[in-house]
């Protein structure tokens, strides 16, 4: 095994999902505070690390099944090139000096961040293969990442943004799902035995609700009288068009052009999905700090 070896098995490519840990601090007004800044810093590493040792764990649990995946076969462990037992040990000494880390950060903090740890091994070992419950708990797995972000910095967090972020996540995961019966077909339960209770029909009808439900919701948490109030302004309702070009280009790019396979590298790739959520950031950011 090699260092890039261990590296590449802890796919930082996908550590942007943790970005979500920043969530509290921006809609709390607590960028500019430095405390509250460096808090969400270091809980956004804790959730690198945490993540990065559940991947280990799941590439050796996982390890037959990705040999019959063209793409996930190349993975480290799949391909021989680090044994379980060094991806067991290096998981286990990441997930605890994690662990520490977030209990020193905030106790509270470090209950959360092991909240998610089991929810990850629950997920890995068993329910990953139970048929829409899989989706949701991916979806819990976001949400956790952003209470973890409010309890870091001591806020509360509003109902609308767990919503809104619940949503958000089913809408990735169902995209996720689709993409891989499409992408591997036949060969689709032989990779992942969930993947035969799901149709590309029954996810396009959970797309539509979930698509739905997760426009409406971030409309009307814009309007809402507790975020007019809380933030001094209506202008919220402006960010929306960026918000519904980025989930119609999400949507277009994996009915049209079969990806979503990754969406965290989908966001990089294309530039005008990127683009939209860089617009969105920007006119949050203005509305709301720049008063």
């Amino acid at each position: 095994m090699t260092s890039r070896d261990f590296l590449q098995s802890l796919r930082p490519g996908q550590w942007s999902k943790n970005l979500f840990v920043f969530a509290a601090l921006v809609f709390s007004r607590g960028a500019l505070i430095r405390p509250s800044a460096l808090c969400a810093i270091g809980a956004f590493l804790v959730f690198c690390a945490l993540s990065g040792s559940m991947y280990l764990v799941n590439d050796v649990h996982d390890r037959t099944e990705d040999l019959r995946h063209p793409l996930k076969r190349l993975r480290p462990i799949a391909a021989g090139r680090m044994s379980s037992a060094e991806a067991i040990i290096g998981a286990v000494v990441l997930a605890a000096v994690s662990l520490i880390a977030a209990f020193a950060l905030r106790p509270l903090f470090g209950v959360v961040a092991a909240g998610y740890l089991l929810l990850i091994l629950a997920y890995t070992f068993k329910l990953k293969n139970v048929v829409i419950l899989d989706v949701f708990l991916i979806a819990a797995g976001f949400v956790l990442r952003v209470v973890a972000g409010g309890v870091a910095i001591g806020v509360t967090l509003s109902s609308w943004l767990i919503i809104c972020t619940t949503l958000l996540a089913l809408f990735v995961a169902l995209g996720k799902r689709r993409h891989e019966i499409v992408y591997l077909e036949a060969d689709a339960a032989r990779h992942r035995s969930v993947l035969e209770e799901y149709s590309p029909y029954l996810l396009d009808q959970m797309i539509a609700v979930v698509t739905a439900s997760t426009v409406i919701a971030y409309v009307l948490y814009t309007v809402s009288e507790e975020t007019v109030r809380k933030f001094g302004t209506t202008e919220l309702i402006l960010t929306t068009p960026f918000v519904l070009y980025g989930i119609f280009r999400y949507l277009y790019l994996v009915h049209q052009k079969g990806q979503g396979g990754s969406p965290e590298e989908l966001i990089v790739r294309d530039r005008p999905l990127a683009g939209a959520i860089l617009l969105w950031i920007i006119s949050v950011a203005v509305i709301l700090y720049a008063r």
